[in-house]
Order: C-alpha cells, then structure tokens, then sequence
C-alpha cells in the first residue's frame, strides 16, 4: 500500500476499500451487506477471482462484521491499530505484528513474551483529557481501524464525540471494522459475537485463513484436554469474583458475575464456574460482613495480572501487598476461607485475546483446581512447568510466525 494521505481531501491510498462499489467511508456505520446473511463470506469464495468485462481478473475480497459492515478489498491492510486488547491480540495472533500501530489499552506484555512476540511499550492513549484524541489517529493513519464504530461515539467516554467524528475518521483515516466483544454495553444492541467468531471475520480481513485453522486447533486440544480433566459439573467450585477497583484496605468490594456476555469471562465460562455472589450484590459495594456472609472458597481479583514490576513481568508481592495481606490482617477478613487458606488469587486480564485467553484459561485452572492441574506460584507466573502446561508455547509462537505443523 501507499503511505499518502490528506486529511480533508479525496481517498488516496485506499481506494482499493470499497463497499457496494463505493468507497467505504460513506457507508460505513450505516453498516454494508452483502446480501442477507449476517456472517462474513467464506475465505474461500473471498479470494476466488472472476473475469471482468476488460478480460482482467477481480481479486476483490470480503471481510464482514457487523456493526461496521463489509468491507470489500483488493488487499489486505498493511497496518492497523486497535483500541482495546481483543483485536490487537488477534491481529498479532494473525501474524500481523508488524503493522501495528499501537493506541488502546491491552494484556500484559508477558504473555505474548512467552510466544516470542515483543509488545510495544509506552503505548499513547487515545484518550485525552478532553476525550478522544482525533489528531493521534490522523498520525497514526493506519489503513484499518480495529475498533467497534460506536465504541467511540456511544461508550461514554466523550460526551463531545459525535458519529460525524467517527465517520470522519472512517473517511479520511481508515474504515472501522469491529464489534465490541469484551461485553455488552447499552449501545450494543446487535449480534454480540464470541471471541472465535470474532476472530474468523478478522481472518477473513487480513487473509490468514491458514493461521487461524491452526490456532483453533490449539483452542480446541487445550479444550478437550481440560474437560477430560475437570471434575464433574456438580463439584465444580464457585468463586467470588470482585473487580480490580476493589479496596481491601478500605473494605469496599465490588461483586462481578462470571456468566456474562463477552470475551472478558471466557476462561471461567469454559471451566464451568460459577458465582458465590446473588445477583443483589453483583454491580453494587459490599463490605467484609457481606463478604464473610458468603465467604467463598475462592476470592479472585478480576484483572489482577496487570500488576506488573518495571520489567513488565507480574508483580506478585505488589498484589499480595494491595489484595491480600489487608483481608487477612483485618478482623472480619482474616475469617474468610480464601484467607485462612490463602485461595485469593490475581484473576485474568478483561483483555484477552486468543494468545492471552490461553495463558488465562491455564490460569483459572490452576488456581481452581490445582490437585489436577498444578499449584499456582505467583512468583513464576506466567511461567509453569513444562510437563503442567495445557498448551504449547512454541507451536504458538510457529503459528504467529508463520510456520505450521500439521
């Protein structure tokens, strides 16, 4: 692709983009069809290529997603950014790492570490402090932006924006293509797709048909692999989730459910877990007298694996400092189960993709069944013995490199 642009004036190096045999900018969150099918077009029919009426082939592809509708291409996009970490994670997983322009908010770096993928560091926000910074995706000009197109207008984050900002962008950056997927928020009144669907279509878009088949493959082994392990439904334990703004110190808990729409619960949904707390306490604050009321055998801190040492690794003592030790020093706390028998644990990342929802589902199963599939060790975390892990890092970092073993 060409790396020219102007910021008001005609499409130039995307041209290539189109929708219904326009340029896409125009179309774009009205959404684009191809037909009456909600689900993009196989790969396969994607890259078939057809004689035009000049003689020349047409080696036009589709890529959908709704809500941003589908885009019709002559390429794949050379680079990309993405705002939140889902879709950077499968982009990388895609084998795309080299056209990442980082702007948003993603899992810790180790875990794409362990997969030999280095994670850009002092990534800018796209968030100022009067909302969202227009002028950084005009300096990025990435020739896609991974993003839902009502996440900027419609999540609240800027009052000011407007759907004319985001169409702005769509006109004269890059075309939006997809879905908010780490869960459902007021605006997403539409098809809310599961993080494997969601990473179909973004196969679809970057042409890497073959490099998903593989990592589904990877999914699927560690799947079966687990649910050969897990105990039976009915012993299956509950645990009480509570988000990271928690404050033990001050004895405030904020209560999370684990059966919710979105990538954000996937591990435990496909553990079988469920949750120690009623549905009057999950969204609201309770104290440690409620918290001792239903004492769960397991208490998890939801995206405590964000705490990270200077050298980006996970802190453990830094969470044990800020979730642990204040329960079990406090009166009321210091009776819990999960403090008597230590059981509370740094919980996975709400921005997983497929490489960070691997580690994150190995996680949870340590942590909720360890007589099975081994103790969790803060201190080594992400790091577990090679004969205790349930998939393959090295496959993993093949397939993101491009070569594949089946």
């Amino acid at each position: 692709m060409e790396r020219e642009s102007t910021r008001h004036g005609d499409p130039t190096r995307r041209d290539y983009v189109k929708c219904g045999g326009t340029i896409v900018g125009g179309g774009l969150l009205a959404g684009c069809t191809a037909g009456s099918e909600d689900s993009p077009a196989s790969a396969e029919a994607g890259m078939e290529t057809e004689p035009t009426s000049t003689g020349e082939t047409d080696t036009t592809y589709e890529a959908c997603i709704e809500p941003a509708g589908c885009l019709t291409l002559e390429e794949a996009p050379e680079t990309w950014m993405a705002l939140t970490g889902p879709w950077a994670d499968m982009a990388i997983a895609l084998g795309q790492r080299e056209g990442f322009e980082p702007a948003g908010w993603y899992p810790p770096a180790y875990f794409f570490d362990r997969v030999g993928v280095s994670m850009p560091t002092n990534v800018p926000s796209p968030l100022s402090g009067s909302g969202w910074d227009k002028e950084l995706f005009y300096e990025l000009d990435a020739d896609v932006v991974l993003c839902d197109p009502n996440y900027l207008h419609a999540s609240g984050f800027d009052g000011s924006w407007s759907e004319s900002d985001t169409q702005e962008l769509a006109d004269n950056v890059g075309p939006f293509f997809g879905n908010n997927i780490v869960r459902r928020r007021e605006f997403h009144t539409y098809e809310l797709p599961s993080l494997y669907e969601a990473f179909d279509r973004l196969a679809d878009l970057f042409r890497e048909r073959e490099r998903y088949d593989e990592f589904t493959a990877v999914a699927e082994e560690m799947r079966t692999e687990l649910e050969s392990r897990l105990p039976v439904e009915s012993e299956r334990l509950e645990i009480g989730l509570v988000n990271f703004g928690s404050v033990p110190s001050d004895g405030t808990f904020y209560p999370m459910a684990v059966s919710g729409e979105g990538v954000e619960m996937k591990q435990y949904r496909d553990l079988g877990v469920t949750s120690a707390f009623s549905d009057e306490d999950v969204g609201g604050e309770i104290d440690y007298e409620r918290l001792l009321e239903v004492d769960p055998e397991i208490i998890v801190i939801h995206s405590g694996v964000r705490l990270t040492t200077a050298d980006g690794e996970f802190d453990g003592q830094a969470f044990v400092d800020q979730f642990v030790t204040p329960i079990v020093e406090h009166p009321v706390g210091s009776r819990l189960t999960a403090a008597k028998e230590r059981t509370i644990y740094p919980g996975g990342s709400f921005q997983q993709g497929p490489i960070t929802n691997l580690f994150q589902t190995e996680l949870a199963a340590r942590q909720l069944v360890p007589a099975e599939f081994g103790e969790f060790d803060p201190e080594r975390f992400p790091d577990v013995p090679e004969d205790e892990r349930l998939f393959d890092r090295q496959r993993v970092a093949d397939i993101v490199d491009g070569v594949f073993s089946r």
